[in-house]
């Protein structure tokens, strides 16, 4: 997905797209044998280990050999969120990248990006022999999660080129309220008070951010280009969220019937062929003539890829809620990259903008993790 695509890759849900690999969970226990009901019952009279018990605790499985086992499979405290906090590094410092290509279209950069995880995914599929094409009675979904996340990829990367660094990201956020609402109209779940209130403190954010005229008048302070850049690079971001948001809710619906491997792969090669055409309608496909940009490609792919294995390692062993808090970090980046490296000091409607979408983000998540650990 994007840096961020998608994960796109959710904010709030801000990377359910890999925990559809992960929540197929792991059994930390062997199931008991079918028979084991039947073992006799004068061995546990005896005292003997019979029946699966231990003839000293009495308890099945033996506390004494499980809690070594346990303390073996317990994660470090804080982990997964120092996972997260990479995720977010990595993450910004591939959009940083992007920024910073200068002869290279975005579209183009996407089919880079494209290639690289291709590179990757394919000896994925072939090692887990899920093969290339998956069931028949989902390609029609796994079609359109590729269609939908690669045009995606390529808004948000349009937007980084064309706009701030921290005015794209924080419009990244709004993804978690788009989400809710597809949830909410075409798997029918339920949209609550609490939703609509977050999604109204969003809008209001995505408004000082984006300044429409009509209610701004022609102030353009703190802008670094001219407001009709500005304004394609921010329709861009919305629509990114947009079709992220909407990417997310097919990958609900297919649920863990379907390899997430094979979900990137037709996210990959959909996404390269979008690209290609794409480049030859628009007439912007060239080689990068700099040395300089040609390791940035490298490194886009790189930090993207990055930060979508630490985003799935800390999803493993963190709960959601508290990754969805920690992904607001790439906010904090996005706005430190942007004075560092840009000169660029962000203006007080992009802060308060930044302070209504990510709050009403961190307030969804954390309701969602309280709700789900009710």
């Amino acid at each position: 997905m994007g840096p961020q695509e998608s994960a796109q890759e959710r904010a709030g849900e801000p990377a359910e797209e890999p925990a559809e690999l992960l929540e197929s969970g792991l059994q930390l226990t062997d199931p008991a044998p079918s028979n084991a009901s039947e073992e006799p019952a004068d061995a546990e009279a005896a005292g003997a280990p019979g029946g699966g018990r231990c003839w000293l605790c009495r308890s099945s499985p033996c506390c004494s050999s499980a809690e070594p086992e346990a303390k073996k499979k317990a994660p470090c405290p804080g982990l997964g969120l120092f996972y997260t906090l990479l995720s977010a590094f990595f993450f910004s410092v591939g959009s940083l990248f992007v920024k910073k290509v200068q002869d290279v279209h975005a579209v183009e950069i996407s089919a880079f990006r494209c290639v690289f995880q291709m590179l990757v995914i394919i000896p994925c599929l072939i090692y887990r022999k899920t093969g290339f094409i998956g069931p028949k009675d989902h390609r029609i979904f796994l079609i359109l999660r590729g269609v939908l996340g690669s045009t995606a990829m390529i808004l948000i990367y349009y937007a980084f080129q064309t706009t701030s660094l921290a005015d794209a990201t924080v419009i990244t956020f709004s993804c978690p309220v788009f989400t809710s609402l597809f949830a909410w109209i075409f798997l029918k779940e339920k949209y609550s008070l609490w939703d609509a209130f977050f999604t109204l403190f969003t809008i209001t954010g995505v408004i000082l951010i984006v300044r429409p005229p009509f209610l701004f008048g022609s102030d353009t302070s703190g802008m670094e280009e001219s407001y009709s850049v500005h304004l394609k690079g921010m329709i861009a971001a919305i629509g990114h969220a947009v079709f992220a948001a909407l990417t997310l809710v097919i990958l609900r619906k297919m649920g863990k019937s379907v390899d997430y491997f094979l979900t990137i792969w037709y996210y990959v090669v959909l996404g390269l062929a979008e690209s290609i055409i794409v480049l030859f309608i628009i007439g912007e496909w060239s080689l990068p003539y700099c040395g300089l940009d040609r390791l940035f490609l490298i490194l886009i792919g790189f930090f993207g890829l990055g930060g979508q294995v630490f985003l799935t390692k800390a999803l493993q062993i963190e709960k959601a809620g508290p990754v969805a808090l920690m992904k607001t970090m790439d906010v904090v980046f996005a706005f430190i990259f942007q004075i560092v490296f840009f000169n660029d000091i962000p203006s007080w409607w992009t802060v308060g903008g930044a302070f209504c979408v990510v709050a009403s983000s961190a307030g969804a998540a954390i309701r969602r993790w309280f709700q789900s650990s009710k």
